[in-house]
């Protein structure tokens, strides 16, 4: 029997010892509290009984809100009076059809969906960048990043996701039946964030403030986040006296204590990275100087809710860097750099050839050296991107690269530059498609 997620969360904190993932797609409904209950999905689907319907936060993704829904029908069948949106990324908002597609079905109307602002001009980007935000998903998530090449132009946002009804600036308050719901707008992985005070109950619903692994605060595929506004809303979360937590990604949380301490020890990891990336930036720092000299301490990294196995402290400094800094690293070669063949063509010139290039990156690989094995493996096929030999190489030198990472994102990215290159050699992908994602 899967152990209650209360039970479990619990244990992980209070032990420190992580014996099995906090981060479970079981599809399983749990009942946390009187009126409260929580599907465990790709991202969950909370519900709190109002007394004039169901209070529902996110509907979990296109591929999984239909099975949420299935799960929250054995505990309830009282019609979603709304449907919140703690921010409009597609594994929280994509299952939504699924939620109008029942209410239709029951010949009633649908949910009402409630999210800030700033999640419909969220949803307006993603029709702008459809066939780019298809791609990086497909790099971040594992496999191949080439929209155009799969033949997949199908919209990035799901027809039918429903957009919000009500939206908000700040802070709203409602009173819905029963129970009173203060909705807060904060900064952090998004910028269209809602963390949820529900008093009567004394439970926050988090949204992706938290997530059971160290903050999404670097992605280096995605817009801008913002750690220190991060960190401010965990305090004011810290600070309501909750006796629930509830993320959307991940365990709940009982217990004042247990959960003042976690956001506590979480707002002062990302306080303390931002505060030391911009010391070194004061200092005159460079970018790179400080991605291979500011570092979290292990045992921060090793709490059960700040391991870096989606995202890392490595990508957080850079995206730091950007919020303050701008995009250029401070290195004047790449304010306006050569192309990357031509690069990588004076590389391999300056080598003696190629294979020169390619056998000291295996010895690089081999010695775990990865950095430097994918610069030079890197620098091999932007000058030679047709040749078999080097995407041979570069397969392998990514397989191990692989091995040596801990976070999903960097896995995602390093697999699907492996990805490429084994298409290339078996010629599923013509060269010249692949020039394109080595920057030609």
């Amino acid at each position: 029997m899967t152990e209650h997620p209360l039970d479990l969360s619990t244990r992980l904190i209070d032990t420190g010892v992580v014996d099995t993932p906090p981060n479970r797609i079981t599809q399983q409904l749990s009942e946390l509290a009187d009126g409260v209950a929580m599907v465990e999905s790709f991202s969950h689907v909370v519900a709190v009984d109002t007394g004039d319907g169901l209070v529902t936060f996110d509907s979990s993704s296109m591929r999984t809100g239909s099975a949420a829904l299935v799960a929250l029908r054995t505990w309830s069948n009282d019609p979603v009076n709304t449907l919140v949106y703690t921010h409009g990324h597609l594994d929280h908002v994509g299952g939504s059809r699924a939620f109008a597609a029942e209410a239709a079905e029951a010949n009633r109307a649908g949910p009402r969906v409630l999210g800030h602002e700033r999640v419909g001009h969220r949803f307006d980007r993603y029709e702008g960048t459809s066939g780019y935000n298809q791609a990086i998903n497909r790099r971040q998530f594992g496999g191949a990043a080439r929209a155009a090449a799969s033949g997949d132009d199908r919209p990035f946002l799901p027809p039918g996701t429903l957009r919000p009804d009500l939206t908000y600036d700040d802070r709203l308050v409602e009173q819905i039946g029963d129970v009173e719901f203060e909705f807060n707008h904060c900064l952090g992985e998004t910028d269209d964030h809602t963390w949820t005070w529900i008093p009567d109950r004394a439970m926050i619903c988090a949204g992706d403030q938290f997530i059971w692994n160290f903050p999404n605060c670097g992605n280096p595929q995605k817009v801008q986040r913002y750690p220190l506004e991060w960190a401010a809303s965990l305090r004011d979360m810290a600070g309501r006296g909750a006796e629930l937590f509830v993320p959307a990604h991940g365990l709940p949380i009982t217990g004042r204590q247990r959960i003042v301490g976690v956001l506590e020890t979480v707002a002062d990891t990302l306080e303390d990275l931002v505060a030391r990336v911009l010391a070194a930036m004061n200092s005159g720092a460079g970018l790179d100087e400080i991605v291979h000299e500011v570092e979290v301490p292990d045992e921060v990294l090793a709490l059960p809710y700040l391991r870096p196995l989606y995202d890392e402290p490595e990508f957080v400094i850079r995206n730091i860097w950007r919020l303050y800094g701008g995009w250029w690293d401070g290195n004047p070669a790449r304010l306006k750099p050569a192309s990357d063949h031509a690069i990588g063509a004076e590389v391999v010139a300056l080598a003696g050839g190629v294979e020169a290039l390619i056998e000291r990156a295996q010895v690089l690989s081999a010695a775990a050296d990865h950095r430097l094995a994918c610069q030079l493996i890197e620098f091999a096929a932007a000058a030679e991107p047709e040749a078999n030999a080097v995407h041979e190489a570069r397969s392998a030198v990514y397989q191990a690269r692989l091995g040596a990472e801990t976070s999903l994102m960097a896995k995602g990215i390093f697999g699907s530059a492996k990805a490429d290159s084994d298409a290339v050699v078996t010629g599923e992908v013509p060269p010249l498609k692949m020039s394109i994602s080595l920057g030609e």
